[in-house]
């Protein structure tokens, strides 16, 4: 089968993943609205494309933090890698330094932050953080991370406590037992989500501050009164996303969150997006409203279940193909 479009990878993953794994990383909160929402509102959108514009030389090139990537796509943290191929994040890592772009590693990876470093070194990695009420567990994973080679610390600000996913419910999902949340084994039992700290305020971005030199971006934003807290409490950068639309169900579908986010920032930090990319149009309209660079969630997943680094490969490519070619036809 041709792999043409990313909806030929999503196909292929649905098909032949374990209904279970397939279920978990399908899944949105709730009635899936806002899940569903984050890629429909991108078919709204319109551009207005200008012509006789000498589009034969494009340069697709942008820079994160002052770090060049190939083009402004990269891929956003996720859990549990191994449930869609057996090397996990190695093999995503390894995917992301081959294509030249940034990879933010999950503090749910199935593989320690060690393995991802040393499959790929040399390449853009950035570290998800979640806060655990044990502040010692977390505090060990920024310094790891650090230590690594890991260049940011991306904070994700919208799990408190984890959204309502039905399919989740029914299934019982729990990871297989020979799969560990590699970075947490030994710090507590795993998968009792529950030891997330709700507890967690803005004063907190002072604490990871204490912690670390690396630069702090701040991971599930959505209104400007938002973003000017972030920029008031001196992160470098700010992703809007809504968690795929698996945490609060009914929030607004991230490119339309985008605009006022990037309004009320004006460029003092950098902004990216997350969510309901499928397209490389998706990604020229996100840029044309404001964002610096996109992360993938799901694609990366299916282009994983489908041929490890070289699927990821394969949809980061195609991608890119349908990026430059949209930015040649918008003019």
């Amino acid at each position: 089968m041709a792999m043409v479009c990313l909806s030929d990878f999503e196909a292929y993953a649905k098909k032949y993943l374990p209904k279970i794994a397939w279920d978990f990383f399908a899944a949105g909160a709730d009635d899936c609205s806002t899940r569903d929402e984050n890629i429909l509102a991108y078919k709204r959108i319109r551009f207005r494309p200008r012509m006789l514009r000498d589009v034969s030389m494009m340069d697709i090139r942008t820079k994160l933090l002052g770090t060049e990537i190939s083009f402004p796509v990269g891929i956003a943290p996720t859990g549990f890698h191994q449930l869609a191929w057996p090397d996990g994040e190695k093999s995503t890592a390894r995917a992301a330094k081959a294509m030249n772009t940034c990879y933010i590693a999950s503090t749910y990876s199935t593989c320690t932050l060690e393995e991802i470093s040393t499959a790929a070194p040399g390449g853009l990695r950035w570290f998800q953080l979640y806060i655990h009420r044990n502040r010692a567990v977390s505090q060990q994973l920024v310094q790891r991370a650090e230590a690594l080679g890991f260049q940011g610390l991306v904070l994700t600000a919208d799990l408190p406590y984890t959204g309502k996913r039905r399919d989740d419910v029914r299934n019982g999902f729990r990871l297989p037992p020979h799969m560990k949340l590699k970075n947490l084994e030994g710090a507590f039992e795993v998968c009792k989500m529950s030891l997330l700290d709700p507890s967690v305020t803005w004063n907190d971005i002072y604490w990871l501050r204490s912690l670390t030199h690396l630069p702090i971006i701040i991971k599930g934003i959505l209104t400007k009164e938002d973003a000017e807290l972030a920029v008031r409490h001196g992160v470098q950068g700010i992703i809007v996303s809504n968690h795929g639309g698996r945490q609060l169900d009914g929030g607004p579908a991230t490119i339309d969150a985008l605009v006022e986010v990037a309004e009320a920032v004006q460029g003092r930090v950098e902004v990216y997006l997350d969510g309901g990319i499928r397209k490389g149009s998706d990604v020229l309209k996100a840029l044309a409203l404001g964002a610096k660079c996109v992360f993938i969630g799901r694609p990366a997943l299916w282009g994983l279940a489908y041929k490890g680094e070289e699927g990821l490969q394969d949809v980061l490519r195609i991608l890119q193909d349908e990026f430059r070619l949209s930015m040649a036809l918008a003019g």
